[in-house]
C-alpha cells in the first residue's frame, strides 16, 4: 500500500500510466477485431489477409529503426509521440473513406497505403510509447512494469467493449479509437511534468539521467550484431513467436467464431475471451518474473514452447465451444513465457547498448 501511495504521488508515474492506458485502449478497441473485420465484413480471403499482415510487418520493421533513432535524439521529449497520435486521430475517417475503397479498387495499393498508415500511427508507435515510458521510469523513480500493466488493463476493457460494438456496427470500433486518440493527444499536449523544473528536481535520479542521455554511435549499434546471444534470441523468436503470431492473429479469431450458432454470438464471445486473456496477462506480468527466477531461463522457454504446441495442436482436437474456452486459457501462459521473457532480455539489451 505504501508503494502504491508513493507511485500515485509521482506525477511521472501518473502521466505515463495514463499515456500507456489511453494508447492501448485506443489500439485494442479495433486491433483485437481487425482480422475478423477483414474476413467477415469485407470478405477478404485468408491469402489476402496474410498479405495485409505481411505488408504491416514489413513497414513496421523499417519504421521501428527510424522511430528508435529519432526518440534517442529526442530523449524524453514527446514530439514523436504527438506526431503518431495526431495520425491516430484520423483512424475512423481513414478506415471508412480511404482504406476500404482502396482495398476494393486496387488491393495491393490499398494494402500498401494501409500498412504505411497503421505502422506510422500504431504498430511502430507501440514500442516507442513503451520505450519512452521505460526510460522515464528509470529517470524519475517508478516501476515500469506497474505503469505498463495499465496498458494491458486498457486493452482488455477495449476488447470487451469491441465485442459488442462490432456486432452493432463494425465501423464503430474505428471511430471510438479516434475518440481515445483525441483524448491521448490532449494528455500529451497539456500534461508535461517533465517541463516543470521543481518537479523534475524532486523526482529525478541523477545517475540514471546520465545513463539515458548517452546515445550510442552507429558503430556501437552495428557491433551488437556480432553478439552470438543476440542471434540465438532472433532464431528462437523467429521459429516460435513468429509462427504463433500468424496463428493467433490471422487464423484463430475466425476459427473460434465458427464454434457458435450465429456470427454475432461468436464475435461477442471472442471479445469476452480476448478481454479475459489480457486481464490475466496483466496479472501474469508480475508473477512470471518470479517463476523465471525459480525455473531459470532455459526451462521457462521450454515450458512456453510446450504450452504453445499444446494450444495449437489442441485446436484441431476439440469440437465444442466450452472445450475451446478451456484450451484458449493456455494462450496467456505462453504469451508470458515466450514474450515477456524475450522482452525482459530486450530491456536489458536496450539499457546497456541503446540507452
Amino acid at each position: 500500500m505504501s508503494n502504491f501511495k508513493k507511485y500515485t504521488a509521482n506525477p511521472f508515474y501518473m502521466s505515463n500510466s495514463l499515456m500507456i492506458l489511453l494508447f492501448f485502449t485506443g489500439w485494442g478497441i479495433w486491433w483485437s477485431f481487425f482480422q475478423i473485420w477483414l474476413t467477415t465484413k469485407q470478405g477478404f480471403s485468408g491469402t489476402q489477409v496474410g498479405t495485409i499482415y505481411s505488408f504491416n510487418s514489413a513497414i513496421t520493421l523499417i519504421l521501428m529503426f527510424v522511430y528508435g533513432s529519432l526518440q534517442d535524439k529526442l530523449g524524453i521529449k514527446k514530439n514523436l509521440l504527438i506526431f503518431c497520435v495526431s495520425c491516430e486521430v484520423f483512424l475512423g475517417p481513414f478506415f471508412t473513406w480511404v482504406y476500404v475503397p482502396l482495398l476494393k479498387s486496387n488491393f495491393i495499393v490499398g494494402a500498401l497505403i494501409g500498412s504505411i498508415y497503421l505502422s506510422v500511427a500504431f504498430l511502430a508507435a507501440s514500442p516507442t510509447f513503451e520505450a519512452l515510458a521505460e526510460r522515464m521510469s528509470r529517470r524519475f523513480g517508478f516501476e515500469y512494469g506497474q505503469a505498463r500493466a495499465w496498458g494491458s488493463f486498457g486493452y482488455a476493457v477495449a476488447a470487451l467493449i469491441a465485442g459488442f460494438m462490432f456486432t452493432l456496427n463494425a465501423y464503430l470500433i474505428f471511430w471510438i479509437g479516434s475518440v481515445f486518440s483525441i483524448v491521448l493527444l490532449l494528455v500529451l499536449l497539456f500534461i508535461k511534468p517533465e517541463n516543470d523544473t521543481v518537479i523534475v528536481t524532486k523526482y529525478e535520479s541523477k545517475s540514471n539521467n546520465q545513463d539515458v542521455n548517452n546515445s550510442p554511435s552507429l558503430l556501437e549499434i552495428l557491433s551488437v550484431f556480432k553478439m552470438p546471444d543476440l542471434w540465438k534470441i532472433v532464431i528462437f523468436i523467429s521459429m516460435s513467436w513468429t509462427f504463433y503470431t500468424v496463428f493467433d492473429q490471422q487464423m484463430f479469431p475466425e476459427f473460434f467464431t465458427t464454434f457458435f450458432g450465429t456470427e454475432t454470438a461468436g464475435q461477442q464471445a471472442y471479445g469476452v475471451l480476448n478481454s479475459l486473456e489480457v486481464f490475466l496477462e496483466s496479472i501474469m506480468m508480475g508473477i512470471i518474473p518470479i517463476m523465471m527466477r525459480k525455473t531459470g531461463v532455459r526451462k521457462s522457454l521450454l515450458i512456453g514452447l510446450v504450452i504453445m504446441v499444446l494450444r495449437i495442436g489442441g485446436c484441431g482436437l476439440v469440437y465444442q465451444s466450452l472445450s475451446f474456452y478451456m484450451l484458449q486459457k493456455l494462450q496467456f501462459l505462453f504469451l508470458q513465457c515466450s514474450v515477456i521473457l524475450p522482452y525482459t532480455l530486450i530491456r536489458v539489451f536496450r539499457r546497456h547498448f541503446i540507452w
